[in-house]
């Protein structure tokens, strides 16, 4: 089901970093590593999870940054599987960090 603005505002309220694009069919995040395998560590993170719940972002990495992008191809828009799913990413985006953070740069979630 295709959520309406209010509910995709009152949903980004609790995803930090996460924003509506200017079509309002998709959200997007860029996250922020301290070094490309730290970001490649993640990326993988992001793939698996998006297999398992068979909802799959748009990735693009540049070197330290990963831009993920979220939406519902078939309802035209974003549903709550959109925001479930940026949760999980953001969730991911915290145990990539914490696992990294003994061997490595820090990674920082930029907005």
């Amino acid at each position: 089901m295709k959520l309406d603005q209010a509910e995709v505002e009152a949903g980004l309220a609790s995803l930090p970093g996460w924003s509506l694009e200017a079509d309002d069919k998709w959200i997007a995040r860029k996250y922020r590593f301290g070094t490309f395998l730290d970001a490649i560590a993640f990326v993988n993170e992001v793939a698996r999870l998006s297999e398992a719940a068979n909802h799959h972002p748009m990735i693009a990495i540049d070197y330290r940054m990963v831009t993920l992008r979220l939406t519902t191809w078939n309802a035209g828009g974003l549903t709550p599987l959109d925001l479930a799913t940026a949760a999980e990413f953001n969730e991911a985006f915290e145990r990539v960090k914490a696992q990294r953070a003994s061997g490595s740069q820090d990674a920082d979630g930029q907005a």
